[in-house]
């Protein structure tokens, strides 16, 4: 029950639909963990994200597995203005985050890492087209968020640091072991074994760790460790008038 997000578009002039989403480039799994390489201490990452655009709408697909509405209307400068937006986001933000982590499932509990995946791209999106003056309809949208609980984090370092000739080896085969069991399954016993190792690590010894932004930090799990929750986000509010459609 996890959702996707996309924006889509269709040309007044033309008829034609376009449809844009921010991607993991390498699938959710292998941006959310890493592949580990025999004779190579370093976890290997693929965990680059990117903006796509593309003609045609999936219309099936949105309407069976969610919701397809119209939310604004706007004129061909603004689509321009927002196109040349979106050339600067990709090349600014280019790693996918699966996880929040958060001291508690509290609303107003403190935030430690936020994620950087489809959801918050439609959000960026939406408020952009909402700054070029883009009036959006009374909807409230809904976005999922997958949140790990965790005390203060503890900064381990970068991979040169923790990998390198001079690296901490220990703490290096810590993260090796943590990241093992996530490795994909090939039997279902695999699974089971692995899974029970998982569980060892992030709730028996509340142990977690993640890498974000080209770094390494141990967070020390608490309960309830992780929750996928449905956030419900209403579409933003202008900065300057609308200049026409």
């Amino acid at each position: 029950k996890i959702m996707h997000d996309a924006v889509g578009f269709k040309s007044s002039l033309t008829g034609k639909n376009y449809t844009m989403e921010w991607y993991e480039l390498f699938q959710l799994g292998n941006c959310t963990f890493p592949h580990l390489r025999p004779g190579v201490d370093a976890p290997f990452w693929c965990n680059q994200g990117a903006a796509c655009f593309y003609e045609g709408i999936d219309d099936a697909h949105w309407k069976e597995n969610g919701t397809l509405v119209l939310v604004t209307t706007i004129s061909g400068t603004m689509f321009n203005e927002m196109a040349q937006w979106v050339k600067y986001d990709n090349e600014t933000g280019i790693y996918y985050e699966t996880w929040t982590v958060q001291a508690s499932p509290d609303k107003k509990s403190t935030v430690w890492f936020d994620s950087y995946e489809c959801s918050k791209f439609i959000l960026r999106t939406y408020q952009k087209l909402a700054d070029l003056g883009a009036v959006f309809k009374k909807i409230q949208t809904n976005y999922t968020s997958i949140i790990l609980f965790s005390g203060e984090p503890v900064y381990l370092g970068n991979e040169t640091s923790i990998f390198g000739p001079q690296g901490n080896k220990t703490l290096a085969a810590a993260i090796r072991d943590f990241y093992n069991p996530f490795k994909p399954h090939q039997t279902v016993r695999e699974f089971f074994v692995d899974l029970f190792k998982i569980i060892d690590h992030v709730i028996l010894n509340h142990r977690f760790y993640l890498f974000y932004n080209l770094e390494y930090w141990f967070l020390p799990m608490k309960s309830p460790y992780l929750k996928i929750i449905y956030e419900e986000v209403p579409l933003p509010v202008g900065s300057k008038a609308s200049f026409g459609v």
